[in-house]
C-alpha cells in the first residue's frame, strides 16, 4: 500500500478537493437528552444505533466550504499515489492560541485507511511548530466515524451548539491541549 503524503494544498489543488465527496452513510448517531429542573440542567449525549442506515449530509454546503478555505490558515491535504484524497481546512483567527479545524473530509474509497488519523496528526504537528495552545475539531452528531476517531486520538468532548449548522444538525465540539 502507498505511503499518505500530507501537504499543505495548493491553489491549483483547491478544484479536485471541493469535489471530495463529503457526505456518508452511517448506523449509528450522537443522541442529545436535554432535562431542565429548578436550579439544574443535565445534558447528555449517548451513541444509539438507528434502524437502518441513513445517509448523511455534510453540514457545510460547497460555497460555505470554498469560502472558509479562504479564511484558512492552511489547508493540509492527503496524496495516496499521487491522487488527493482527503484535506483539513485550519482556521487560526476564531480563537486566540488555538487551531479551529473547520472540515476534515476523506474521499469515500479512501475511508477507514487512516487518512483522517494522519491529517489530524499532521494538524498537530503544525499547530505545534506554532506554538498552539490547543486544537478544536468540529463535527455534525451524526458523523460518529468523526467522534469514535477524535477519541481514539485524545480528543476530549468540550462542547455543543444546536444552532450552528444551517442544516439543523448539531455541532459537537472536541478539543486537545497541545504538549
Amino acid at each position: 500500500m502507498p505511503e499518505i503524503e500530507i501537504r499543505p494544498a495548493l491553489t491549483t489543488d483547491l478544484s479536485v478537493l471541493a469535489g471530495i465527496e463529503h457526505s456518508s452513510k452511517t448506523d449509528y448517531v450522537w443522541q442529545m437528552d436535554r432535562s431542565f429542573d429548578t436550579g439544574q440542567m443535565t445534558i447528555s449525549f449517548r451513541e444509539i444505533r438507528l434502524p437502518r442506515s441513513i445517509r448523511i449530509e455534510y453540514p457545510h454546503t460547497h460555497d460555505q466550504i470554498v469560502e472558509t478555505w479562504k479564511k484558512a490558515a492552511v489547508i493540509l491535504m492527503a496524496v495516496l499515489g499521487n491522487q488527493p484524497v482527503g484535506y483539513a481546512s485550519i482556521q487560526d483567527q476564531q480563537t486566540p492560541g488555538t487551531a479551529w479545524i473547520t472540515d476534515l473530509a476523506v474521499a469515500e474509497h479512501n475511508r477507514r485507511e487512516g487518512i483522517a488519523s494522519a491529517l489530524l496528526l499532521s494538524t498537530q504537528n503544525w499547530a505545534n511548530q506554532r506554538r498552539f495552545r490547543r486544537i478544536v475539531l468540529e463535527m455534525s452528531s451524526k458523523n460518529v466515524a468523526a467522534v469514535r476517531m477524535a477519541f481514539k486520538l485524545g480528543y476530549e468532548f468540550c462542547g455543543y451548539n444546536d444552532q450552528y449548522y444551517a442544516n439543523q444538525d448539531i455541532a459537537l465540539f472536541f478539543s486537545r491541549l497541545m504538549r
